[in-house]
């Protein structure tokens, strides 16, 4: 019988997530672009991968929101929410606590998990994967010519989602097998529908996770294989340079998806890792993401107003602004007379919450300036301290009134969210080293994942479940995947 699937609720769309083994190592699996828990339990190799994980941990894993057995959604999850499934999903489990395997496009949020979260992440290993799916003159750009040819076929591929062309690239040692187009072809259309496969490869290749790699205080392995195609050994080597202490294992092999070829001294190298780690104590620092809000002319309007009138305009403040901080999930740190300074696990729920703030308080006759900054912050009980919080101060010090200004960092972090923005130029920080290029926030134009229930049908039929778009044989593989597995592995067979 396959695993029990269970779900987590993430607001209103639920997370498919499964719990195997008994081994003494918690383990999330989070897996990359598109994925369905059934077939892996079907397909005789990644089976067996998956069983020799379960040997020496308690695996949990999961179809990322869009794909698999988890609930359709409107865009792709962006970086950071995916960085929110892994801990709604740990929170589901009941493990505090665990060691994180980020495969493929889910390494760039297992490492943003890692530096934001590093009290949750006991170790973590990255396989066959990067911080950023594509050059830049900052990053690789060797590699120029490389990406450009491996996103034109990716992507052309893409446009005849269901054929097996993407996964063909995927793993090429299979590709030329009796049988393996046509099995490829129902695994790509059971995975994710061909509206949803094209919008995350379009967003894989703008996720940026670059920021959080020196930030990451856990013990780290990369493992990469050699001639991977789709995520160049390059990409692994650059994180084992930039994460403190991480340990680098590469092994032969042309297959990006890692249980095709030998997969076994793979599985072995995260087992002796894994197994052989110190515990360690828990970390004193992390990245978050800081807001910080301030009422615009606050003494002036307090004098025309008079103490017992603005006192009840500020508790009205108040009011809004925690509501709007727990509707984004952020964390009140401190209140500053009339701001606050809070915190989130990401990016683009501090701007959307900013944003939010602004709107909600305009009507009582205030308008604030909101500042928004991701770095590396002490962690002081529930206080936060550092650099970080301070350049998030002067950033809010400098946005005009109802304005949302943001630092590179922010901006960078936040690619393919919809978040729109206008340069505000080069500025010297008051106490803070270097010069800072700042941006306003100028629009949300929003291409992350959303419920369903939150778009109008025609932005949901963008990025269908994968249940929209299969076919009879699809749905006929999927139930013998769901009812014999091993019936399945049998037949499957003849391809690998």
């Amino acid at each position: 019988m396959p695993p029990e699937t269970r779900y987590a609720k993430k607001g209103e769309t639920s997370i498919a997530y499964q719990v195997v083994g008994e081994g003494p190592v918690d383990l999330v699996l989070v897996s990359g672009i598109v994925s369905h828990m059934a077939l892996f339990w079907s397909d005789p190799a990644a089976s067996a991968m998956l069983r020799r994980l379960t040997s020496f941990s308690q695996l949990v894993l999961f179809d990322k929101p869009g794909t698999g057995l988890s609930d359709p959604v409107a865009g792709p999850p962006s970086v950071e929410q995916r960085v929110e499934d892994v801990r709604v999903v740990m929170d589901a489990v009941g493990v505090e606590r665990a060691s994180v395997l980020g495969y493929s496009e889910g390494g760039a949020a297992a490492a943003l998990f890692a530096a934001t979260h590093p009290t949750r992440c006991e170790a973590l290993v990255l396989l066959e994967t990067g911080a950023k799916f594509d050059w830049a003159p900052d990053y690789l750009p060797a590699l120029h010519a490389v990406w450009d040819r491996i996103w034109d076929l990716q992507l052309a591929g893409a446009e005849h989602w269901g054929d097996g062309r993407v996964f063909a690239l995927w793993a090429p040692s299979a590709a030329s097998a009796p049988g393996f187009s046509q099995a490829a072809g129902s695994a790509e259309r059971i995975c994710a529908s061909p509206g949803m496969a094209k919008a995350a490869l379009r967003a894989a290749r703008l996720m940026d996770a670059r920021q959080a790699l020196p930030r990451i205080s856990a013990p780290t392995l990369v493992v990469h294989r050699e001639g991977d195609f789709a995520v160049p050994v390059e990409l692994g080597r650059y994180l084992a340079k930039e994460i403190d202490g991480a340990k680098l294992a590469v092994f032969p092999g042309d297959d990006h998806l890692v249980w095709f070829g030998a997969w076994e001294p793979i599985v072995d190298e995260i087992e002796q890792f894994l197994t052989g780690a110190r515990h360690r104590a828990d970390p004193d620092r992390a990245l978050a993401t800081i807001l910080f809000t301030d009422v615009v002319s606050s003494t002036e309007r307090a004098a025309q107003l008079g103490d017992e009138r603005w006192r009840a305009l500020v508790e009205r403040h108040d009011d809004i602004t925690r509501a709007e901080l727990e509707r984004y999930g952020g964390r009140v740190i401190k209140t500053l007379g009339d701001g606050f300074l809070a915190a989130f696990e990401g990016p683009a729920k501090a701007i959307r919450c900013a944003r939010a703030i602004c709107a909600e308080v305009r009507p009582l006759g205030i308008e604030l300036r909101a500042g928004v900054h991701t770095g590396e912050c002490e962690l002081r009980g529930e206080d936060l301290a550092g650099v970080a919080v301070n350049v998030g101060a002067r950033i809010g010090a400098l946005a005009s009134p109802s304005e949302v200004l943001v630092s590179s960092t922010v901006r960078e972090l936040v690619l393919g969210s919809g978040l729109e923005f206008a340069e505000r130029g080069a500025h010297v920080l008051k106490g803070v080293p270097g010069e800072w290029r700042l941006y306003a926030v100028s629009g949300d134009g929003r291409t992350d994942a959303r419920p369903v229930s939150e778009v109008d049908p025609e932005t949901a039929a963008l990025t269908p479940g994968p249940r929209e778009t299969m076919r009879p044989r699809d749905r006929a593989m999927l139930a013998g995947a769901r009812r014999a597995p091993g019936l399945m592995r049998a037949l499957g067979r003849a391809w690998h």
